[in-house]
């Protein structure tokens, strides 16, 4: 199984957002977080609905982002927080997700949303990236601190190539998150395939 979590940005995308999202369905990575943090919930809700169906017929797992009352009338099985929203979650509508990750940028915040019951974290950024621009990656003593903080998987985000995802990896990361580069690049099960 992939050790790759994708992370959707649809203004990244250079073709139909769909039809993208079923390339890398079929290149079948851990999972597709659909983190389009610019729509509204009900334009969310429609969006994920058609990914959901794209995810099913590839067997792939569909985070949904965010909008928890959307993922709960989906009958979503996986959520991804901010660790603000983790805090807020109720026990009842925690109870409706097997898979529940959360956005950390400190060994402290993990340790929280693992206490909170989250089943992954996300940590980063770890190195430089457009998506932060200007700001510089947290580095690789910032993911191994996280990663010995915590017994949930630890999946690296921000800058993850080809080039250091064995860097990752060394530092106990469960796996590493893209978004800029599945979104954009020509050939996502090559893309996906380097990565491993």
């Amino acid at each position: 199984m992939s050790n790759i979590l994708c992370v959707t940005n649809r203004k990244c995308c250079n073709e139909d957002f769909l039809a993208r999202i079923e390339k890398i369905a079929q290149a079948k990575p851990a999972g597709i977080i659909l983190r389009e943090k610019d729509l509204d919930e009900s334009d969310y809700k429609a969006l994920a609905s058609d990914v959901f169906k794209i995810c099913r017929q590839y067997d792939v797992l569909c985070i949904l982002h965010s909008f928890v009352s959307a993922a709960i009338a989906l009958k979503a099985d996986a959520i991804h927080l901010p660790l603000p929203s983790l805090m807020q979650l109720s026990r009842a509508d925690k109870a409706r997700f097997s898979v529940i990750g959360a956005s950390c940028h400190s060994a402290e915040e993990a340790v929280a949303a693992q206490a909170k019951g989250c089943t992954y974290v996300t940590a980063g950024h770890v190195f430089a990236t457009r998506c932060k621009a200007g700001l510089p990656g947290r580095g690789l003593g910032f993911l191994k601190t996280v990663c010995r903080s915590v017994s949930v998987p630890v999946y690296a985000i921000g800058g993850i190539s080809a080039d250091n995802i064995d860097a990752v990896m060394q530092c106990g990361a469960k796996g590493a998150c893209v978004m800029s580069g599945v979104m954009a690049c020509e050939d996502v099960q090559r893309y996906l395939g380097e990565l491993k």
